[in-house]
């Protein structure tokens, strides 16, 4: 995979894409044996994978967002929810200026909660942007690729990211993935204590059961999810 395109202005000219495809990662901790970069990596996995089926414009992704609740691990960078607001605005503004109208936000950082009051906002006239992979869709795939964990317990660093990583980048993956389970259910309180309230290493899940066939089996599934998100983006115009 790659995490920039390589598209010339003639190749998306000839291809009019309808939608374009931004991936949204992050810059944040990830235990001992996943790059700051994971978030990103696995947005721009899936955003790669989407422009090539769906044929889309796909943009470069945006690789610092709202990782606040990371703060207290080094390394982790963070920008405002403001500032992240500001920026998938101005790009749909300027997609619109070179004649693509609807947007599709890849999101790989489930603490960009304000990504979906942007979307919602857009949306309020007729639909011109959506939020995927939702909520539902990382269910399905994980039921898809028969992974042993849910989405609450596997929260981050965990199988899911582990097997996406294994199968698009295993080179990023370092040592230590199999000794690093960690559960912590209760976690009501994570917007005042931060991830530092529940985690002594920065992981709550459980990477020992990541694997690369099951992150090509996410990733297949996340593919053919994605078909209902477009449909309600350009199937009404």
């Amino acid at each position: 995979m790659k995490l920039l395109p390589t598209t010339t202005s003639n190749d998306e000219g000839r291809r009019t894409a309808p939608v374009a495809v931004l991936p949204i990662g992050s810059f944040e901790q990830h235990g001992d044996y996943l790059p700051l970069a994971t978030d990103t990596v696995i947005a721009c996995a899936i955003a790669e994978r989407l422009a090539a089926t769906y044929d889309l414009l796909l943009l470069p992704p945006v690789t610092i967002s709202c990782s606040h609740e990371h703060s207290a691990w080094p390394g982790t960078v963070s920008i405002r929810h403001t500032t992240l607001t500001a920026i998938v605005t101005d790009v749909l503004a300027s997609l619109r200026r070179s004649g693509i109208s609807r947007l599709a936000l890849v999101n790989g950082h489930g603490g960009n909660y304000v990504l979906s009051n942007v979307v919602q906002e857009a949306n309020v006239t007729e639909p011109v942007m959506t939020l995927f992979p939702a909520r539902d869709d990382w269910t399905s795939a994980r039921k898809a690729a028969g992974l042993t964990s849910d989405d609450h317990a596997d929260m981050h660093a965990g199988e899911l990211e582990v097997s996406v990583l294994r199968y698009v980048a295993p080179e990023l993956i370092r040592e230590g993935v199999a000794t690093s389970d960690h559960l912590a259910d209760d976690r009501r309180l994570l917007l005042v204590r931060g991830m530092a309230g529940y985690t002594q290493t920065g992981v709550i899940g459980v990477p020992s059961a990541g694997s690369a066939d099951k992150g090509r089996l996410v990733l297949d599934s996340l593919v053919g999810a994605f078909k209902e998100h477009l449909d309600a983006l350009t199937v009404s115009r």
